[in-house]
C-alpha cells in the first residue's frame, strides 16, 4: 500500500498533490514515526521566526502519521502543544511521534520537533486521534 496514493496527497503537510504543501516525507522507523523539516522565509510569524501554526501542523502530522504509515486513517480529536524554544527560518528540524496508548478507536500520540543541529527541543505535543473503522 502507498498512502501518499490516496486522498491524503493535497494534505498541506505531507500531500504529494498540494503545491503550496510543506512537502514533508514520513517514514517509519520501528514504533517511531520520523521525518526532517527546513522551515523558510515563507513560514515565519514575525522576527524570522517560525510561525506556531507551522510548528503544530508539524506536530499534529507526524502523529497523525504514525498511525496512516500503518494503514489506518485517523483525524485529530484532542490536541495540546507546547512550544519549548524560539525556532529561526532556514533552521532543519527532525520530527518524531510516537504512539504512548491505544484505547480500541482512540490512539494517543506524542510528537516532538527537534533542532537537527544541536538536538534542541523546540515544541512537543500530545494529541488523541479517532481511527476509522477500528
Amino acid at each position: 500500500m502507498n498512502p501518499l496514493a490516496s486522498t491524503a496527497n493535497r494534505c498541506f503537510v505531507c500531500g504529494v498533490g498540494n503545491p503550496i504543501g510543506l512537502n514533508v516525507r514520513f517514514r517509519l522507523d520501528g514504533d517511531v514515526c520520523r521525518a526532517e523539516f527546513t522551515p523558510g522565509e515563507a513560514h515565519v510569524g514575525y522576527d524570522g521566526l517560525v510561525h506556531g501554526g507551522i510548528l503544530f501542523s508539524l506536530l499534529d502530522d507526524v502523529m497523525a502519521n504514525h498511525v496512516f504509515l500503518r494503514g489506518e486513517r485517523c483525524y485529530t480529536a484532542k490536541a495540546e502543544v507546547r512550544y519549548r524554544n524560539p525556532l529561526p527560518a532556514g533552521t532543519a528540524v527532525r520530527l518524531e511521534g510516537r504512539q504512548t496508548r491505544r484505547k480500541g478507536r482512540l490512539a494517543m500520540l506524542e510528537g516532538r520537533v527537534l533542532r537537527a543541529d544541536n538536538d534542541e527541543l523546540v515544541a512537543e505535543a500530545t494529541g488523541s486521534f479517532m481511527v476509522e473503522g477500528s
